[in-house]
Order: C-alpha cells, then sequence, then structure tokens
C-alpha cells in the first residue's frame, strides 16, 4: 500500500512529495519482524521499549518509523521517513483498520474465554461448525488453525498485529468463522481490538494470573470487559453455574443465552452419567433435547460441552449436527488425554495447571475408578505464586502420592517453586523429583496394575523453559521410551 494511501486522514504532519509513493510491505512493532519496505511503530511493553530497535528496524529494512519519543535523536538514513505522533497504541490501531480492510468485520468470529476450558470449548465448537459443513479457523492455545496450515501458537491469544494479519488470511482463504480463545492479558492490553465478536463464551473463574492482575476482581474486570464491549446483537453465552458468569448479566448489552447443571439455564444437562472412559447425559434446550455420549470425561467437560452447544445453537444449528460433532471428538490435545502403550495401567497427560483445573481432574478420576492415582506436578514459575500452596494441598487431600516436580521454572529456582507447592500438602505423601522426566519415570515405576497416573500442568507442550534456554520436552515420548524399552 502506498504511504499516502495508508496515512490519509490518519497522519496531520506533512509528509515529503518524495515519499509519498513509498510501497509499504508490512507493518512492524517487533523489529524482528522487519522486512524490506517495513513501516515500524514503536510501542513500549513491560520488558522492552520498542524505540530502542528502531536502528535495527532500519538496517532490516523499515521505510517509515513511528514514534512518539520527541526527544530522541536516532541516526538517520537515506530513505527513512520519521513520523512523530502523540499516541502510537491509537496510531498503530488507526494504521492496522487501514493496511488489514479490518478483516474481522468480514468473518463469523466466536471467542472463549474463562480460566478453564477454553481450548476444549473451541475444539467442540470445530468439530460441531465442521459437521455442520462449515468452514472455520482457529486461534488458541495449542496452535492456529489457518485453512491447511497449523501454526505454532506464541500466546493463547495472539498480540494485536499477529491478529489482524492471522484474520486477513483467514478471510482471503474465504473462510466462514473463526473460533478465539480470549485471554485476559489480552483483554488488558488490548490486544483483540478491532476485532468484530460475533459471540464471547464464559467458561469459568477462579484464581490465577494474581502476579499480573494482582486481585481476583481485576482478573474478572479483565474478563468482563471482553462482554461489556459486545454489541447488542452479539449474543453471550455464559455459564449460569458460576457465580462470577451471573455477575456478567448486568456488564453487557448483547443478547444473552446461558447454559448449566444446577440452576435454570437456557441449555441444560440433565441425567448425568461420568466414566473413566465416556460421558453421558440429556441436553435440554428450546429447540428440543439430544442424548450426548462423549468420550470426553468430567464434569467439567460436561460444562465445555454446555458451552460450544449453546453458542452453536446461537448459530442456527441443529441439535443432531451438534450431537454428531461432539460425537467426532474423541480427545483435545493435553485435555486429559489417555496414552496407551500396552500398560495395564491408566496414564493421563493433562494441562491443568491451577488448584480449580487439577481439583477437576482428580476428582473426576477419584469418582470413576476405585483404583490409586498417582500425580505428577508442578507450577511455572514467574506466574501466579498464590496457587502454589493451594495445588499442593489439593494433591495431598485427591491423589494418593505425588512426585513434585518443575513446570516451566523460567526464571525461578525451580527447588524454591516447589517449596511453596510443598508447603499446602497436608500429609508426607509425596516426593521432590526436581528433573520432570525423571519424576516422570518415577511415577511410572510406582504404577501397578490398574493404576492411574497423571501427569498435570503442560498438557500439548513441548517444550520445557528455563532461565536461559527453551529445550525440547514432549511427555507423550518420555511415556513410551520409558515403558517400551
Amino acid at each position: 500500500m502506498r504511504l499516502e494511501n495508508l496515512l490519509q486522514n490518519i497522519y496531520e504532519g506533512d509528509i515529503d512529495t518524495h515519499c509519498r509513493d513509498l510501497e509499504i510491505s508490512s507493518i512492524c512493532c517487533d523489529s524482528r519482524q522487519v522486512k524490506k519496505g517495513s513501516l515500524f511503530i514503536t510501542q513500549k511493553g513491560s520488558v522492552y521499549d520498542g524505540a530502542d530497535f528502531i536502528e535495527k528496524a532500519i538496517d532490516q529494512g523499515a521505510r517509515v518509523i513511528v514514534t512518539d519519543q520527541e526527544k530522541r535523536n536516532f541516526r538517520s538514513k537515506e530513505g527513512v521517513v520519521i513520523l512523530k505522533v502523540g499516541d502510537t497504541f491509537q496510531f498503530l490501531r488507526d494504521l492496522a483498520k487501514r493496511f488489514y480492510d479490518h478483516p474481522s468485520s468480514q468473518i463469523k468470529t466466536i471467542g472463549v474465554t474463562g480460566t478453564n476450558g477454553k481450548t476444549t470449548t473451541v475444539y467442540l465448537m470445530e468439530a460441531i461448525l465442521h459437521e455442520s459443513e462449515h468452514s472455520c479457523g482457529v486461534i488458541g492455545t495449542v496452535n492456529y488453525r489457518i485453512g491447511e496450515r497449523v501454526l505454532p501458537s506464541k500466546n493463547t491469544t495472539p498480540g494485536f498485529l499477529d491478529n489482524q494479519m492471522l484474520f486477513r488470511e483467514l478471510v482471503d482463504e474465504g473462510v466462514e468463522y473463526c473460533l478465539m480463545e480470549v485471554s485476559s492479558h489480552a483483554l488488558d492490553q488490548g490486544r483483540i481490538d478491532l476485532i468484530d465478536f460475533k459471540a464471547a463464551v464464559f467458561t469459568n473463574l477462579t484464581s490465577d494470573h494474581l502476579d499480573y492482575h494482582g486481585t481476583q476482581e481485576n482478573y474478572f474486570s479483565a474478563k468482563a470487559s471482553f462482554f461489556t464491549r459486545l454489541s447488542s446483537d452479539a449474543l453471550a453465552v455464559i455459564n449460569i453455574d458460576d457465580i462470577f458468569g451471573r455477575r456478567l448479566f448486568s456488564k453487557t448489552k448483547s443478547k444473552i443465552r446461558t447454559y448449566g447443571i444446577h440452576n435454570n439455564a437456557d441449555v441444560k444437562a440433565v441425567d448425568v452419567k461420568i466414566g473413566i472412559s465416556a460421558t453421558e447425559f440429556k441436553l435440554v434446550a428450546d429447540e428440543g433435547q439430544v442424548n450426548i455420549r462423549t468420550k470426553l470425561v468430567g464434569q467439567f467437560n460436561v460444562y465445555n460441552i454446555l458451552a460450544a452447544a449453546t453458542a452453536c445453537l446461537g448459530e442456527g444449528i441443529s441439535l443432531d449436527k451438534i450431537r454428531k460433532g461432539i460425537e467426532n471428538l474423541s480427545c483435545v490435545p493435553g485435555r486429559l488425554q489417555r496414552v496407551e502403550c500396552g500398560q495395564d495401567y491408566t496414564i493421563f497427560i493433562d494441562y491443568a495447571h491451577t488448584q480449580d483445573a487439577l481439583e477437576n481432574v482428580l476428582t473426576t478420576i477419584r469418582s470413576t475408578v476405585d483404583a490409586k492415582i498417582i500425580l505428577v506436578f508442578g507450577c511455572g514459575g514467574n506466574r501466579d505464586r498464590t496457587k502454589r500452596p493451594m495445588m499442593g494441598a489439593v494433591a495431598s487431600r485427591l491423589a494418593d502420592f505425588s512426585v513434585v516436580t518443575s513446570d516451566n521454572p523460567r526464571n525461578e529456582d525451580p527447588q524454591t517453586i516447589i517449596d511453596n507447592i510443598i508447603e499446602g500438602f497436608e500429609n508426607d505423601h509425596y516426593e521432590v523429583i526436581v528433573e520432570r522426566e525423571e519424576a516422570i519415570k518415577k511415577s511410572l515405576s510406582l504404577a501397578r496394575k490398574g493404576d492411574v497416573v497423571l501427569i498435570a500442568g503442560k498438557g500439548h507442550e513441548t517444550y520445557q523453559i528455563f532461565k536461559d534456554k527453551t529445550i525440547h520436552f514432549d511427555e507423550r515420548q518420555i511415556i513410551q521410551q520409558f515403558i517400551l524399552c
């Protein structure tokens, strides 16, 4: 796009005549993504200031620099235009809307937010939409699925510019729906700005991310802002059994449709039967009722199914298509995912990394099998410290034996994190093994016929993050190598 066209009615300053015809190939606020012909706009983050990388951006081919740093002098280079603006945050949004042609207005977008269940709910909706012969892309924790391409996930919700680029690609490929996991960080940081949501789903809210938000009330406020911004034509899908969900009713001007098990909901599950291999219940809605049988186990997955079904009913999809879509989904990566290597005991891998998620998974296993539960888990470094002893308390209460280990320690000392966890233990039914691979092998060596081994915390992840490096770490491979060797 020509610079003059890009800046029309956005930039109020003068542009040299010889610069107006500059062809802008991309917009970047990360100098590592700059290429020849890019416009680089500085943004100040919590760790880095984009203005510190202006010269790097120029060296990599940026033709236009946009900054609000009035008092700094930058090394000039022939052919490079430097524009000074008062607010780069808003200026970036104006530029992106023009450059990408507001792509989310050209696709049906459904967002899912909440502490737990976002990924599974999105996978369920994807299965239902495919059963109904609708095309959809997915932006979420496990990966980003754009048409036939699968891209690695950087964050649950990408950055603002990445979202605009992904949406542009979805629209260009003629995809009908975009299903998106929406994190509280993304809401607080404006990452989903310019995205027009047709529907927003609320799963639940428990204590998490207090390292970032400070208090649970601030955490809820971030989640609630998703529903505050919905248009009156949009649909809010809300878990009526969750106390925070009920608080959302007064915070949105959109249409509301509720789901639940215990309260009087618009879409409800009755006659719920949960086993270790399957879950059955009757889904009751204004549109009728249908019997559901799914390989996704646990009451928490009943809620995820209800959330997905309610959103899809809002799109006019029939109960029969919803049932078939749910039945087509046999598992979600890293979500109570069974690992079979011919062993005579059960192994699950799960992403549970909050006390609520861990309690849900352990309660499900405890209620469905009469077996010894061996748990492997840790907590992430540079994350909410308050949940560590609470997760220890849950483990001591619901697991028969725990191997407490590292998760993604990041910049923290792994042993310090573990010490925080074991403060919550109410018994001595645990062992500390800092190295996660050794902890997993230990748990498998302890398992006997009929036992259940739950490896919690990392789920779908195939890496482990330390202070100075990130290593390949695939728990499925470790399990297979231990059992089959």
